[in-house]
């Protein structure tokens, strides 16, 4: 049933979808704004999203002949809700776009986040605490929940205070930043409420409701104090491929061969079957996965314009799983078969249309590498990674890199980088280096994994999605060498694959590396271990995690 109706800015930035389901669960109905004659002057409830640049924000807004509507909407009384640009939009500008003017009811400008102490993008979930505000709390906001940002500027609270906004403070490793705002009829979340879960939607719900909680309720959760700061991520990864049938199930590969073992020597094993997609992705959202990835592992082969399939995969769960959705597999250019001639930003696109927040680019990746290099490390601007930053931030792009270890007796026996492994060779060797592959692994590359995520960082990567071709499905802990050295070589966040099997495998990584999440598949499809069972484990070893029993709104 219909509990009323909201207008919310498409400017065709990013996963409109989620948000829309999200309203569409909560009972509204979605009214959608492309320019200012398409109902702003009758709206009474506004929603402005955005996600990526800045400047391209704002200059969206400017040709669309936004800025002056809004400017004369905000002044009308009538409540607005910006969420992450939408935010920054109301900023004066921000360092990311130098002489880009914003909306400018808050006379601040944002800054970078410090990437010589942490990872950049904020990416995870983190608070939005309104113990510090002066001022009544904010619509539906708690101490001990968490939300899902993802942001490389911040907002500092100073200015907004004094001017007399109530503010959720976020803190990143020591940098305190605005989480969410509200003054009068303005609010704004620096998160994404659409993807952080039962927590996101009971705020989107309070904004659509106009329930305010007071400034008492907020400070009896001064004790969550100690809930602050960026959690660690447990993701839940689903290989999706076609089965024998023609079905896209969830498989689970060993060192990426997802057939059954044979037989006998000449049979094939079949695909092994986990469940379907959808289903699986909801029973881990339901676990607390703090995202879910579909890798679609035979998209080399397909067109994905013509993956109908994979596309109402990504719809339907969207429609009920509202954390980061990623998706993998065939994000480059191509030519359909029609003929027409398609760009890795127009596929994407599809993607982002479809209900995913983020894309994985493997293969090409590794071969735009080879390119960057070929040139003198000079940027083309057409890679995948290049043009879908652009159009959406970083924060949109995954790179996932499939590296296999090769053994070398000393540094000199190669050109490429090497390490010191802690795990010696079949003849004792004491070094290695990480090489690169395509095509799922069955081709090696010239490149190793230094040089890849290095030049992809470059590139516009904003996240790099670290699989080991040599631990794949051996449940013997993640390669902790391998993590180590390429977080010391990127400043972009780094997820940890490969090699899952336990709870204790999720700590060790966690204690032992830097890295910014961790991933888990087979242990999950299985059902050895729930995903709350990981979270649960690491919880009681100190690690601060998302509280996934948050479930009712």
């Amino acid at each position: 049933m219909t509990v009323g109706t909201v207008h919310v800015l498409d400017l065709e930035s990013g996963n409109l979808r989620s948000l829309s389901n999200a309203l569409t669960k909560l009972g509204y109905e979605v009214k959608w704004i492309k320019k200012p004659s398409d109902g702003l002057d009758v709206a009474e409830i506004l929603i402005f999203p955005g996600v990526g640049n800045f400047g391209h924000a704002i200059n969206e807004l400017r040709n669309r002949g936004f800025i002056e509507p809004l400017r004369a909407y905000i002044a009308s009384g009538r409540r607005i809700m910006g969420i992450c640009v939408g935010l920054q939009a109301f900023f004066a500008g921000s360092t990311e776009s130098p002489g880009v003017k914003g909306i400018g009811i808050i006379p601040a400008e944002l800054q970078k986040f410090n990437d010589s102490t942490k990872s950049v993008p904020h990416i995870g979930w983190n608070s939005a605490s309104v113990t510090k505000a002066e001022d009544e709390g904010l619509y539906g906001l708690r101490a001990e929940s968490k939300y899902y940002y993802v942001h490389s500027y911040r907002a500092d609270t100073e200015v907004p205070l004094r001017e007399g906004w109530t503010v959720a403070i976020g803190n990143y490793n020591g940098e305190e930043f605005v989480g969410a705002i509200c003054k009068d009829n303005v609010f704004a979340t620096q998160f994404h409420p659409e993807k952080s879960g039962v927590a996101g939607l009971r705020v989107l719900q309070a904004f659509l409701q106009g329930n305010r909680i007071s400034k008492a309720q907020a400070s009896q959760t001064d004790i969550l104090k100690k809930n602050l700061g960026l959690t660690k991520r447990v993701i839940a990864c689903l290989d999706v491929r076609t089965n024998d049938e023609g079905d896209l199930v969830v498989t689970k590969g060993d060192q990426y061969d997802v057939r059954e073992k044979a037989a006998t020597a000449t049979a094939g094993g079949k695909v092994r079957n986990l469940g379907k997609p959808v289903e699986v992705a909801e029973r881990y959202y339901h676990q607390g996965a703090d995202e879910v990835t579909f890798l679609n592992i035979t998209s080399f082969r397909n067109c994905p314009l013509v993956d109908t399939p994979m596309l109402e995969i990504l719809r339907k769960t969207s429609e009920t799983v509202f954390v980061p959705l990623t998706i993998g597999g065939g994000i480059r250019d191509m030519i359909d078969p029609d003929g027409t001639k398609i760009s890795a930003l127009d596929v994407a696109s599809i993607y982002f249309r479809s209900g995913a927040d983020k894309v994985s680019i493997g293969s090409d990746a590794v071969l735009a590498a080879e390119q960057f290099y070929e040139r003198g490390e000079v940027l083309s601007g057409e890679t995948p990674m290049e043009m879908i930053s652009r159009a959406y931030g970083a924060q949109a792009v995954v790179v996932s890199v499939d590296p296999k270890r090769v053994y070398v007796s000393s540094k000199k026996c190669t050109k490429h980088h090497v390490i010191k492994t802690s795990h010696p060779g079949p003849n004792g060797e004491e070094f290695a280096w990480y090489q690169c592959t395509i095509k799922g692994g069955r081709e090696l590359r010239d490149l190793d994994v230094r040089q890849l995520v290095m030049a992809v960082e470059k590139m516009g990567a904003g996240e790099i999605l670290l699989n080991c071709i040599d631990k794949d499905g051996t449940n013997s802990g993640f390669d902790l060498d391998l993590i180590n050295d390429v977080k010391s070589a990127v400043k972009i966040p780094v997820i940890a694959s490969s090699g899952a099997g336990k709870p204790e495998h999720f700590l060790e990584v966690f204690e032992k590396t830097t890295t910014d999440a961790a991933l888990g598949a087979g242990m999950f499809h299985r059902n050895e271990y729930r995903v709350a069972d990981v979270k649960n484990y690491l919880s009681e070893h100190g690690l601060l995690m998302r509280n996934e029993s948050e479930l009712e709104l």
